[in-house]
């Protein structure tokens, strides 16, 4: 299962996708909002995760690659969230880019595929995403999807520690009705 967009293939993964996705989970701009993964043999199995994810549910965390120059430069998708909430059981969308692709709309672009699909092919009735709240680019691209944020959804990330400067965590939803409108 693949999609295309404009610029953009979301694809499977490769096991030559661990080394890029390595160097992207380095940065520290990429992970300064999120969890980093701790080393080689934990993107593989990561990565592991993503296919079997696909394999069960038919959906999960596509890699990005831009088809100009058929470069991975990330990953987008939807995915059932894996920890307990006042919001779960829920399917999330999701992204993680190269800090080479930030600002060049691929963020939104991707997502929007990956919304479509999960409207319009799989029949999702809603779905979520969080960030930090001080991830305001996130938050941005959660505004042109055009996804509405509750404050009273807010809510202290389960797989944080108390104290931790990313504990909290804004909500964003979208239903599909509210999609398939736009």
């Amino acid at each position: 299962m693949e999609l295309l967009t404009k610029r953009l293939l979301l694809r499977q993964w490769k096991d030559e996708d661990v080394e890029p996705l390595a160097r992207m989970n380095d940065d520290l701009r990429v992970v300064r909002y999120i969890a980093k993964l701790t080393d080689r043999s934990a993107i593989h199995a990561w990565i592991n995760e993503q296919r079997e994810h696909f394999k069960k549910h038919g959906y999960g965390l596509w890699a990005l690659e831009r088809l100009d120059v058929a470069e991975f430069i990330g990953f987008c998708g939807v995915v059932n969230v894996s920890y307990q909430a006042h919001f779960t059981p829920a399917v999330e969308i999701a992204w993680r880019l190269d800090p080479a692709s930030w600002g060049r709309g691929y963020a939104t672009e991707s997502a929007s595929a990956a919304l479509s699909f999960g409207f319009e092919r799989l029949g999702l009735s809603e779905v979520v995403a969080n960030a930090a709240v001080e991830n305001l680019a996130s938050r941005g691209v959660m505004e042109r999807l055009r996804m509405s944020h509750d404050p009273q959804d807010d809510f202290d990330h389960p797989l944080k520690a108390e104290g931790d400067p990313l504990l909290r965590q804004v909500l964003y939803r979208i239903k599909a009705g509210d999609w398939l409108k736009q």
